[in-house]
């Protein structure tokens, strides 16, 4: 075990290097003991001869309400999105409330019946739950933990192993949205805009790009917290490759580009919660951004970057003009509580 800090920060759970640090440093070893399994965001498992995929979530934004979404539908979207990635559709899903005494039960209504629209749109079933409440001022008025189960998709294995240069990176959409969202609707910042949350399940773009790609789909992620910059970071790690992006084919909208700049930040760290990356073999990347396209609210999908031999275990951005930068997972917290 090699985790140092003293104690444990708000960058601890911003999904950059101090999150890295955090897992792999502390919670891997003592609980994986030797296993040498890349993380992802989900697990794939047998039992009884059965392969099913798990994972697990929790959801603590701030505030609760927010445009385009909540925190019901979030942790729904959030949970089936994680199975999806990994190649696995949701079957069901059971939730844990922690609830702060004094919250509004007319908040507590709008919020589950926010994640049971939510979990119908995604064809998911919510199975079971458990609720605990906590005294005033020890929750933020609430918070949502989730656990999934979902079925292999068939025809899609996902592995940063099966990498390899000449691979494609795609992308589904817009990127930062959800991040600069919850930042303005915070309401802390003299900043107005129209813009809304991209919060969705992900599960019909999956399936989409996999009934013309599946045996081309070599890895995908939804990049939330760090951004698509922390996830490109790991898969690069991971697969001892160099992912080199197109950085003006990226979509981003002007008005997440605009607060960006004002802030200081860069849209590669801002997260997202209803868009995907994947790495398709150069030979269905076509077939499979075509089938993106096709697919409702992803007509801005993009090829933005391909798989090379070098520079190892990192990520370059090029540009137009001919520039190249080095880009790095996310350090520190800009955006706490962000899903």
């Amino acid at each position: 075990m090699n985790f140092r800090d003293p104690q444990i920060e708000m960058a601890h759970g911003a999904g950059g290097k101090a999150s890295r640090r955090l897992v792999e440093g502390l919670f891997a070893p003592l609980l994986f003991g030797s296993s040498t399994e890349p993380l992802g965001d989900a697990a794939h498992i047998n039992l009884n001869g059965t392969r099913v995929a798990i994972t697990t979530d929790s959801f603590v934004v701030k505030p609760l309400r927010f445009p385009g979404g909540s925190i019901g539908e979030l942790a729904v979207n959030g949970t089936v999105n994680d199975l999806a990635v990994s190649g696995a559709r949701a079957e069901a899903l059971v939730v844990t409330y922690v609830l702060e005494a004094g919250l509004p039960t007319e908040i507590l209504e709008a919020e589950v019946r926010a994640m049971a629209k939510a979990a119908d749109r995604a064809g998911v079933a919510i199975a079971g739950g458990d609720t605990k409440v906590v005294e005033h001022g020890k929750a933020d008025q609430m918070y949502i933990t989730t656990a999934g189960v979902g079925r292999p998709i068939p025809g899609i294995t996902i592995s940063p192993a099966s990498v390899r240069p000449g691979d494609k990176v795609l992308l589904s959409g817009p990127i930062g949205d959800h991040g600069i969202t919850i930042l303005l609707a915070r309401g802390e910042l003299e900043l107005e805009a129209e813009l809304c949350s991209d919060t969705r399940s992900l599960l019909p773009l999956v399936e989409a790009m996999a009934g013309v790609a599946a045996p081309g789909i070599r890895w995908m992620r939804d990049p939330t917290r760090g951004g698509v910059a922390t996830s490109l970071n790991e898969l690069a790690r991971d697969c001892g490759l160099a992912v080199v992006l197109n950085e003006d084919a990226i979509p981003i909208r002007d008005t997440v580009r605009g607060a960006c700049e004002l802030l200081g930040l860069d849209p590669l760290h801002i997260a997202n919660e209803g868009q995907f990356l994947a790495v398709v073999a150069a030979d269905h990347a076509d077939a499979a951004l075509e089938a993106l396209r096709r697919a409702a609210g992803s007509q801005e999908a993009a090829i933005i970057g391909e798989i090379r031999q070098q520079p190892a275990s990192t990520v370059l951005g090029a540009t137009g003009y001919g520039g190249t930068r080095v880009i790095d997972m996310l350090v520190g917290d800009p955006l706490p509580r962000i899903c």
